[in-house]
């Protein structure tokens, strides 16, 4: 434990947070950088590893009937106003695994943080010549949030109030503010912050299924040890043990590394049903099942950095064995 302590303050010196869980028993728990247990950072798009839970939810719930529904079947009354015939062909399905064109070639961060109703934006930039539908494209903000949009509109509450009563409230995780910027410097400042515990809404109200999502690091071990017991948590069945197989099932194989991604969680290695969710800083929430270990961690933002896959994979795993 000694010599982890020395790898992240060593190399992975932007960690807050670091929990190690195996076999259901917390072995390493330990705060870097002035945090401590209470300190919710942002965890970037380890969000939409939590998106995935929420949809999982709904269709268990009935509000959803089938992952192969059309898009455009949640959203009615855009339907009409909508030509690109691509947009039209999109699945539930589709959004999941990433396989979505749009119609932009570099992100249009700009235009997208300054759109009062970013669900809206990203509904119009579903299409276009960049891609083909099927094709693997991971969209790190714009097109996510049409997840946002669905939940809303299926359960007739927020994405946040969802979350709050269908998971957040059973895994204990605590109550997250509203964080909605005026202006670009405010949204840099949030970046640097250590100090907000809240997800990340639009004008309207629409909460963002990208990223945005601010989670302590108890709070994510709650996630992965539920993940590990397929659903279950403190002796209750949260989610569907269906949907955590088969969201954390491979779907999609493509040439980058994690080189397979399920329904918007990142498949490690199918055989040892391991997997992640990860953000940017770091943060991570991974599972290996077959050795029965949750390990998440915490980060600050900083551009660039590398996930923590190979040091999990190669340092963690070696020791806890």
């Amino acid at each position: 434990m000694e010599e982890l302590r020395a790898v992240i303050e060593k190399t992975f010196t932007n960690t807050t947070g670091m929990i190690i869980v195996h076999k259901g028993k917390k072995v390493f728990e330990e705060y870097f950088n002035e945090c401590n247990e209470n300190t919710a950072l942002h965890v970037f798009s380890v969000t939409k590893s939590i998106m995935g839970l929420l949809i999982g939810k709904a269709i268990e719930e009935g509000k959803i009937q089938s992952i192969d529904d059309k898009l455009l079947s949640f959203f009615p009354e855009y339907l009409i106003k909508m030509k690109e015939e691509t947009l039209k062909q999109v699945t539930l399905k589709d959004l999941l695994t990433m396989t979505v064109p749009y119609r932009y070639k570099f992100n249009p961060y700009t235009k997208y943080f300054s759109a009062e109703d970013q669900v809206l934006f990203s509904l119009k930039q579903v299409g276009g010549k960049f891609g083909k539908l099927g094709d693997f494209r991971y969209s790190p903000l714009i097109g996510p949030d049409i997840l946002s949009g669905i939940i809303r509109n299926v359960s007739g509450m927020s994405v946040k109030e969802y979350a709050k009563q269908t998971l957040f409230e059973p895994l204990g995780i605590g109550e997250k503010a509203d964080i909605c910027f005026a202006s670009k410097d405010e949204q840099m400042d949030y970046y640097r912050r250590t100090d907000y515990n809240g997800w990340v809404c639009d004008r309207k109200g629409n909460y963002n299924a990208g990223w945005g999502l601010h989670l302590t690091a108890r709070e994510m071990a709650a996630i992965g040890e539920m993940m590990r017991n397929h659903g279950v948590y403190d002796g209750k069945q949260i989610l569907s043990e269906d949907w955590i197989i088969d969201s954390t099932t491979a779907k999609i194989n493509h040439t980058g590394m994690p080189a397979m991604y399920g329904y918007l969680w990142w498949i490690i290695d199918g055989k040892e049903r391991a997997y992640a969710a990860l953000g940017d800083g770091g943060n991570t929430i991974y599972v290996n099942e077959s050795k029965e270990l949750v390990v998440v961690i915490n980060g600050k933002f900083r551009p660039r950095e590398k996930d923590r896959i190979g040091f999990i994979r190669d340092v963690i795993e070696d020791k806890v064995d």
